[in-house]
């Protein structure tokens, strides 16, 4: 088991993170024999894969990164009988292999320095125990710098060899420090020519490369360029096999298929699946967690805690010292119990629960918290589950994400629920970076955000963190940042509290908003057409509206928003002299001013607050409307058509918009640097994409 000395207790495999424990980033992690509880896991192996695919509303990284954890490998077992001619003990070596049509390449058997069978093998050989002992302490090593795959390759022979149960053949056992005892069978046929890693260990210690695939045909000559043989170590599967007995000449997933059913005819072997997910280990030797509810009796063995027990309540007052293992088991009013069997005495069970057990289900318990004669009202879950939308880290794809898809499916077996998945969509938010590191209280660079919103306000800290970057992507935290949009929301509160007077005024002398004169251009409540300025800046306004309220519908990159009703501001301000001197509509100054408050208001909440006060609103701005897009004001005047002749840019022409194609032509034909381009040279033909560009044609 893996064992972390910091937290005094086991981990799972998910918690261990290069080798590290996930809470002590310094710690390594160790190996120990524990007797420990396991939830099967791997019963859901299958359906967890395949139901990535109903998920279209995940990430593809974390459904990627699941998948990879899953480690679903078709492949077959295949049993290699110990020669026992030479006085080797007799036994048997399973293997694990993904292509076994290669298993007449296979020159050597491979098996990890603590597989079961090792110390048989090499008996009472201290040369060979002590090399063997470097190689487990040399693979703990490389597990805690979690480069376990970087090792250098060596091993050490056994003196003993392995029948091939294919050929008869008999073939040497190495122990390697490669090979790991808890992935697969803890042991490897070695095929050189066909696998890198093979290849390498081979050419090391001169053993023999057999080649049993070709990539082509019998009969097939080489293709122009190609040796005879193939460059080695060849492991496409689109080829043909050669040296393999009966089964030359198939094809490679035809031989797979063919070669497996041989196997278990001959009763050697069998097609199978294996995982790289493993039985998730509960048990942690701490006093917070749900206890496991089990009782070992000395007549009845382990038996159950009944449901009328349940749940089985921690004791108070527990002296934590983090030695001796669980201070549950220094508590006799705990551990000592009532056997529900036969009614003697009975011993509880210390460890409890990983609290990823609690996380995995605790979001269902929301439902009905008051619930006091059950876990779950499966009604209410129905009503609710699953989740529209679930917002978490990427780094818990392979711990809280997976395992609570797993509790579900778990819950759902049991009757407690309906759904089979706990989230219909998933949103992975960055991390916060800071001096080129995670920010965490372990490397003492958080940030506090009680000093910034002292020094800037909250309504500063919350823009700068939704404005920094994509929530999905990590933000490198600046200060100066801060404060630039500190400054940003100071011109925001001076544009206003400088007009706000007139808002006010044509608030009072107009009874509703600005009006549209029979489809001519836009006007203010006062029946007076648009200055360019004043279109310009409804334009914009309406443009920033669409812009905002699609992200929140769509893409959620709230920094674009925020970047969005920066450029309205600085048009704003380019407005000034309009609006210092009168010019400007105050209606339709109202109007934006009410409308940026508005936009404003989800990224600087405190401020929009205050602002829209002083512009005379009663009702509150949380409950007020959302702005709502006009595609009319948003609309341009003038569409930019990039010109192109040959194919190459030439220049930008304005035209009117929504103009016919034969005024957009018009246009750009006669403009001035169009005319110098062309001149000399002979129009074959003309192309004009409304809205888009216009591609000219010449020789």
């Amino acid at each position: 088991m893996n064992w972390c000395p910091e937290c005094a207790t086991v981990l799972a495999n998910e918690q261990v993170v290069g080798g590290m424990c996930w809470r002590h980033e310094d710690t390594p992690v160790q190996q120990k024999e524990l007797e420990q509880w396991f939830v099967r896991t791997t019963q859901y192996a299958d359906e967890l894969l395949r139901d990535l695919d109903g998920l279209p509303g995940w990430p593809d990284k974390v459904c990627t990164m699941q998948r990879n954890w899953i480690g679903r490998s078709e492949g077959a077992l295949v049993d290699f009988q110990i020669d026992t001619s030479e006085g080797k003990p007799a036994g048997k070596i399973t293997v694990f292999t993904t292509r076994i049509d290669t298993i007449y390449g296979a020159t050597s058997i491979q098996l990890a320095p603590e597989h079961a069978l090792v110390a048989n093998l090499i008996g009472d050989d201290s040369s060979l125990q002590s090399k063997v002992e470097e190689m487990v302490a040399e693979q703990a090593k490389a597990k805690e710098a979690g480069d376990i795959g970087g090792i250098e390759k060596h091993g050490v022979f056994t003196g003993a060899y392995a029948i091939n149960p294919f050929s008869q053949e008999k073939i040497p056992i190495w122990v390697a420090n490669y090979i790991l005892a808890d992935y697969g069978t803890g042991a490897i046929m070695s095929v050189p020519a066909h696998d890198e890693r093979d290849h390498e260990f081979a050419q090391k210690y001169g053993l023999e490369v057999r080649i049993v695939i070709l990539p082509r045909r019998i009969g097939e000559p080489p293709a122009p360029g190609e040796e005879e043989k193939p460059m080695l170590p060849y492991t496409l599967t689109d080829s043909m096999l050669i040296n393999s007995g009966e089964f030359n000449e198939l094809a490679n997933e035809d031989a797979i298929h063919k070669m497996a059913q041989y196997a278990e005819q001959h009763g050697f072997g069998k097609a199978t699946v294996t995982y790289r997910l493993k039985d998730w280990g509960i048990s942690r030797q701490r006093y917070w967690g749900t206890p496991i509810p089990m009782l070992y009796c000395d007549k009845d063995g382990i038996v159950p805690v009944p449901e009328n027990q349940l749940p089985v309540i921690l004791p108070e007052n527990v002296d934590i010292t983090l030695q001796g293992g669980s201070p549950l088991g220094r508590m006799p009013e705990f551990v000592n119990a009532k056997c529900p069997k036969c009614g003697g005495p009975a011993r509880r069970e210390t460890d409890t629960m990983d609290t990823f057990v609690d996380s995995s289900w605790y979001f269902y318990r929301y439902t009905n918290a008051q619930l006091s004669d059950r876990a779950l009202d499966t009604a209410t879950v129905d009503y609710w589950f699953p989740i529209d939308q679930y917002i978490g880290g990427v780094e818990h794809a392979i711990l809280h994400l997976i395992y609570s898809r797993f509790w579900t499916k778990f819950m759902r077996d049991l009757g407690l629920i309906k759904n089979s998945e706990p989230a219909t969509r998933l949103f992975t938010q960055g991390m916060v970076i800071k001096d080129g590191a995670k920010m965490s209280k372990s490397k003492g660079n958080v940030v506090s955000p009680d000093e910034m919103v002292a020094r800037f306000g909250a309504d500063s800290a919350r823009m700068y963190a939704l404005f920094a970057a994509p929530p999905d992507r990590d933000l490198d935290w600046q200060e100066a940042g801060v404060e630039g949009v500190h400054r940003f929301l100071g011109r925001v509160y001076r544009f206003v509290m400088r007009n706000a007077a007139s808002t006010q005024t044509a608030k009072a002398a107009a009874s509703g908003e600005s009006e549209r004169r029979d489809g001519a251009r836009p006007v203010s409540a006062t029946g007076e057409a648009a200055s360019p300025k004043v279109r310009q800046i409804q334009r914009k306004l309406h443009q920033t509206i669409k812009k905002i309220t699609d992200d929140f519908q769509g893409r959620w990159h709230f920094n674009t928003c925020v970047a969005a009703i920066m450029e309205f501001v600085n048009e704003l301000y380019g407005a000034e002299e309009e609006i210092s001197s009168g010019r400007f509509p105050a209606d339709v100054l109202a109007d934006v001013q009410r409308k940026v408050v508005l936009l404003v208001a989800p990224f600087a909440p405190y401020l929009a607050a205050e602002l829209w006060e002083v512009l005379g609103e009663k009702g509150g701005l949380l409950r007020h409307p959302w702005p709502e897009y006009d595609a009319a004001l948003a609309k341009e005047d003038e569409t930019t058509y990039p010109v192109q002749i040959n194919g190459k840019l030439k220049t930008l022409v304005l035209v009117p918009a929504d103009s016919p194609q034969d005024v957009v032509e018009q246009r750009v034909l006669t403009d001035e640097k169009v005319r110098a381009a062309l001149e000399g040279k002979q129009i074959v033909k003309t192309i004009v994409v409304l809205g888009k560009l216009v591609n000219i044609v010449v020789k």
